[in-house]
Order: C-alpha cells, then structure tokens, then sequence
C-alpha cells in the first residue's frame, strides 16, 4: 500500500501543511538519535527524510534502523544513490534529477537499484528532483556534476517540474541545497505550485520560521528542514507544537 504517498496527497487536498527533518547519516552519530527524536516527536514534524549527497556504505540502514526504534512517524529515504537504500525504511523518494543533464542521476542509479528493490517491501515513490541555485555550490552539484536552474529562471523551473508530472511523478521536489545561502524564491514556490497538480516539496536554505511560513503561503506542501536542526537544536523551539497554517 501506498500509505506514505496517500497521506501527502491527502493532506495536499485539505490544504494541510506538514514539514519533514531531513537526517544526513554521515552528520549524526548513533548516540544522538534517541534525544534528537525525542525533540522531532514533540515538535510538529510529520516526516523524516534520511539521506545525503554522500554516505558511507552502511550508515544509512545503521541509523534508519535507530531512528525507527524512538518514533512512529514515517521515515523516508532521500538517497544521493542507490547504496542508501534500506529496507528498514518505509519508504523511497525515487528520485530522478530533472534540472541536470547526467543520465546516472536521471536513470542510473535507479537501474543499480532494481536489484535490490525487488526484494524489499519499500514504499517507492517517483519522484521528480529540481536544483535550483540557492547562491553556492552543493554537494548535489559536485557529486551528479550538473548545474541548477537559475534562481530567477522562473520559466525553466515550471516547465522542468511540469515535465516531471506529465511523465509519471507522483512528486515534484525542489530544493536549494543542503547549507544553501538563499532558499527557493516564493516567486518559483508560487509559479510551479501552480502550474502541477501533484504535491510539491521545498528545502534547502530555510532557517527560519518566516523562511517556512512563507514557503507554506507561496503553495508548498511539504517544507524539508536540515542544516537549521544541524546546525542548532533550538530550532526545535522555534516552531510551535500548534499545526502550522
């Protein structure tokens, strides 16, 4: 069953927002996951994604495997390749990286994975992945060797996303970067919210509670928050155990 994707699509259609914690295996240690997932449980995360742009072989089932042992919320795969996949997830944003040109991150990587997905009981979930430039260069630009749409190039993004819903996504998943300066404009939020009837996620570069109230207002469904609880765990207090409009 599709229980992870239904419940984004559900939500999208009673205009409910839900924000996911995106864990970086190789930026966490073991020991710290149970007080992490304590503060994830109290606040008013609905997800978390697990991945990176790199990571070591094996850190990702390690630290999945820790995180389902302190919470019931769905943990989701956010893989930079097909070594991340575990099946002590629930399930996989299969993504496809539609603003670059590599063929191993469009479909690569993705017949690596076939082997090993055929076996597994994972949610897979067809998702379409756009870079756009949040103002330095990612660990998503060095490791796939592509470059992002232009922040300003408002037409390339709506049409890459909407190509990304006429060939079969189920999500379309536009992101900054991991320790972007600049998060994706409300303009680009607002055009491509617009022009795709499937759910749309947004991360990279948001730090703060207006960055996520005005990414929510500009038409994101699911808003991703890493480097912010990376960086400082008070974030967690910044956002209020009151569902967010």
């Amino acid at each position: 069953m599709k229980q992870v994707l239904n419940a984004i699509q559900k939500a999208k259609s009673t205009s409910q927002k839900q924000l996911a914690v995106l864990i970086d295996p190789d930026k966490i240690d073991l020991s710290d996951i149970s007080n992490f997932i304590e503060k994830v449980n109290k606040a008013v995360i609905t997800h978390i994604f697990v991945g990176g742009s790199t990571v070591a072989q094996g850190e990702t089932k390690k630290v999945v495997t820790e995180i389902k042992k302190h919470t019931s919320l769905p943990v989701v795969l956010f893989p930079g390749d097909a070594s991340q996949i575990t099946e002590a997830a629930d399930a996989l944003l299969f993504l496809s990286l539609l603003s670059g040109r590599n063929p191993e991150y469009l479909i690569g990587q993705h017949i690596r994975a076939i082997p090993y997905l055929e076996k597994a009981s994972l949610e897979v979930i067809p998702t379409g992945y756009v870079l756009i430039d949040g103002g330095k260069e990612t660990a998503v630009q060095k490791v796939s060797e592509t470059k992002p749409i232009p922040a300003n190039d408002v037409r390339q993004a709506v049409h890459t996303a909407k190509a990304g819903e006429l060939s079969g996504k189920q999500l379309i998943y536009l992101e900054a970067g991991s320790g972007a300066r600049n998060p994706v404009s409300e303009e680009v939020i607002r055009a491509v919210a617009e022009s795709i009837t499937i759910p749309l996620i947004v991360g990279g570069g948001i730090r703060t509670k207006e960055a996520l109230q005005n990414a929510y207002a500009a038409g994101a469904d699911v808003v991703v928050i890493g480097t912010a609880f990376e960086q400082d765990e008070a974030f967690f207090e910044i956002l209020s155990q009151k569902p967010i409009d």
